[in-house]
């Protein structure tokens, strides 16, 4: 069975790493559970209010729900990891935190993607007989396929506590021309189950989640290819709208590719830690929610509604309390 074994030493890293490491993620993070949390505290109080929640706006808030726990996890374990390297590294605390980063981590994945296939089932404008009839379903079936989706990625987050890590503390050896020791840990990757796990958690929505976005940004074109040919004049405000969607959905693209293959190198240990590499690695993965929260409330009309109200009651507020 192949491994990939990489090893790191308890060397003390610099302090400017150890910053940037520790405040740019954690920025990050901060401003996406701000955005998450604007986003489902704005669908619950509308779910309160009015008794019920469109089909779009339940899985948006629960996404948002589980993107402002996972930011949250994020940035303990980052600043654990940082503060406490030798406590981290043991098997029982670096698994615990790998299993729920994992999890939380595949149920945002899987949730974004059918966020995104039931937008493009809903908006796109297609004939085909099989399309239609998913036009027609797809509101029964979302309940049903979140909860596999969380079932599944529950089943793939799990072996990780069994087979695909096992990190352990070899002996201490001496360090040459030094009465020091120095202690040496080795990460190791089972690839065989590594890529089965993946293959189930993070390619199938990512497939999913391709194939929608591309439908839909296809079908938006075309749609704006014909208004622009019958616009006389000035410039339409729908055809704005459409032009602004498909820049957005391309953008959170782009975002989720980024973010998948950011996942695909931390996880896997191929990279040594605090390497330039996993640094970078952690500031993808946290840019992601919280690229994808900035551009739910700009982009989305009722959020920006909500948002622009909020800034206005803070701005009354502070003029009040001066």
């Amino acid at each position: 069975m192949a491994r990939v074994t990489t090893d790191f030493t308890d060397a003390d890293i610099s302090k400017h790493v150890f910053l940037i490491i520790l405040l740019v993620p954690g920025i990050e993070c901060i401003t996406g559970m701000i955005g998450n949390g604007f986003i489902m505290t704005t669908n619950a109080v509308e779910w309160f209010q009015n008794k019920r929640l469109s089909t779009s706006d339940s899985i948006l808030m629960i996404l948002s729900c589980l993107r402002l726990l996972l930011q949250f996890w994020m940035m303990v374990e980052n600043t654990y990891s940082l503060l406490f390297r030798f406590s981290y590294i043991q098997n029982t605390v670096y698994n615990t935190f790998k299993v729920i980063f994992m999890f939380l981590t595949y149920s945002n994945l899987w949730f974004a993607a059918w966020l995104n296939v039931f937008y493009c089932i809903k908006i796109a404008n297609f004939t085909h007989p099989l399309f239609l009839r998913l036009r027609w379903r797809i509101t029964g079936l979302m309940p049903w396929l979140l909860c596999l989706s969380v079932l599944v990625s529950l089943c793939c987050s799990l072996p990780i506590l069994k087979d695909v890590y096992n990190i352990y503390v070899n002996a201490s050896i001496p360090v040459p021309s030094s009465n020091a020791t120095e202690k040496k840990y080795f990460a190791e990757t089972n690839v065989a189950n590594f890529a089965i796990i993946y293959n189930l958690g993070i390619f199938i929505p990512l497939i999913m989640f391709i194939s929608a976005a591309t439908l839909l940004i296809i079908s938006l074109k075309r749609h704006t290819l014909q208004m622009k040919s019958n616009a006389t004049g000035s410039r339409n405000p729908s055809m704005e709208a459409h032009l602004g969607a498909i820049k957005a959905i391309s953008f959170f693209l782009f975002l989720y590719i980024f973010n998948f293959v950011a996942l695909i190198f931390y996880m896997s240990n191929v990279l040594n830690p605090n390497s330039f590499g996993i640094i970078l690695c952690k500031i993808i993965m946290a840019a992601y929610p919280a690229g994808h929260a900035v551009l739910l409330i700009f982009g989305n009309p009722k959020l920006r509604r909500s948002w622009k109200k909020l800034q206005h009651n803070v701005k009354f507020n502070l003029k009040v309390w001066k």
